[in-house]
């Protein structure tokens, strides 16, 4: 009847043996061409954008996977500066962030939900992540008026106004899996980070500063706009530093401190109970990035050799086997900016002191800033040629910073 010749037809019975297995063997081939083709397409979809031909990605990629252990310590612009750098020179990075800061979106979490502050993390996850201009973009997007404009609240009302979309992604996995430290490793994952972003503690820390006058401030933000500060702490004195800031310590190839801000984004994740014995352990040089220009307030003034003070008399000294600092200074100065260029006032060669290596690692177009490129390569470089060395000297006792 009808519905058999139908089933004949469909199952090609029609046909002659022969054909019949030719047909199948076609129709195969062409689905399984048209399988990898779309495959395929999904794989080389991220690479569309990208100028560089797909072979020359792989090959930098499996460069990358070869490149040393970095692990950086500080935070805000500097650092985030120095990974987007780093980044494109090898895939082994951690940055160990500071977890100090009380102003801002992260001040305002930090204060409502008792988090650790979160805008340092997510500016260095927003450098390492694959995706760098979209997801930048999207993880710096302010909330800054209601979502309906016909909404009758007041804008200083809004729950979400003020606050970066990164740092309320972070916020809600440290309510998804009950962990801060937790919630950043998820981030890492979700975010496609290259290398990893590891808070120095799990739990908030308060940053303290002395004046010479004798006064004393609290918290990271007054403290950055304060003159003449003579020494900072950290209270609870009895955080511990994050287990993975420790792994990575252990197993770093290469340690930078720095750029950043010298008293509120260097010294708080280094004063962490444990850090000093971390870095003192370790087997891989440490190198020192000094700022290319002063700081309003922190470090107006301040030359190299006062960087260096500052370092050795918050218990760091021993701990610095070489110094990096910008040798050029015909970069373009912004109008009406109250800083000034860091001043190379050492000398290059002391015996008992860090070795000293002046490069040009400034923003041609900015001198109050690092150029991300420039500042990666010459350290690389510098590692590569084992110019940077772990040096063997008596650390001198650490000094108390804390009250």
């Amino acid at each position: 009847g009808g519905g058999t010749n139908l089933f004949d037809f469909i199952t090609l019975q029609v046909l002659p043996t022969e054909m019949r297995v030719l047909v199948l063997f076609v129709a195969g081939v062409a689905l399984f061409g048209y399988g990898s083709w779309r495959l395929l397409k999904v794989v080389l979809e991220p690479y569309r954008e990208r100028p560089e031909p797909l072979v020359e990605l792989l090959y930098q990629r499996r460069l990358r996977a070869r490149g040393p252990h970095v692990v950086a310590i500080g935070g805000g612009t500097g650092l985030s500066t120095l990974l987007r750098g780093m980044k494109e020179l090898t895939s082994n990075i951690t940055a160990v962030v500071t977890v100090a800061d009380d102003g801002g979106s992260s001040g305002k979490l930090r204060t409502e939900m008792g988090l650790p502050p979160m805008g340092d993390i997510r500016a260095c996850m927003e450098a390492l992540a694959d995706a760098e201009p979209i997801m930048r973009r999207l993880l710096s997007y302010r909330f800054l008026m209601p979502m309906n404009p016909n909404a009758e609240v007041k804008d200083e009302t809004t729950p979400f106004v003020g606050h970066a979309l990164g740092n309320l992604l972070i916020a809600a996995l440290t309510d998804v899996t009950g962990d801060f430290e937790e919630a950043v490793r998820q981030a890492n994952r979700v975010l496609a980070v290259r290398g990893k972003v590891v808070p120095v503690a799990g739990k908030p820390i308060t940053l303290h500063a002395e004046l010479a006058d004798g006064s004393a401030l609290e918290g990271q933000s007054r403290i950055a706009r304060a003159r003449g500060i003579r020494r900072v702490w950290i209270t609870p004195g009895d955080v511990r530093p994050a287990a993975e800031a420790l792994d990575a310590l252990a197993s770093a190839e290469l340690i930078v401190i720095g750029p950043g801000s010298l008293y509120t984004s260097l010294l708080p994740p280094l004063l962490v109970l444990g850090m000093r014995e971390a870095l003192a352990a370790t087997r891989a040089p440490r190198v020192f990035v000094c700022n290319v220009a002063t700081q309003v307030g922190e470090t107006e003034s301040f030359g190299l050799a006062a960087h260096l003070a500052a370092l050795d008399a918050h218990g760091m000294g021993g701990l610095i086997d070489a110094v990096v600092v910008n040798g050029n200074f015909n970069a373009r100065q912004p109008q009406n900016y109250p800083a000034a260029p860091v001043q190379v006032d050492l000398p290059l060669s002391a015996p008992d002191g860090p070795a000293l290596f002046t490069r040009d690692v400034v923003d041609d177009d900015n001198a109050h800033h690092h150029d991300a490129h420039k500042l990666a390569t010459a350290l690389l470089t510098l590692h590569d040629e084992r110019a940077i060395r772990r040096r063997q000297r008596v650390a001198a006792p650490a000094q108390q910073v804390a009250r």
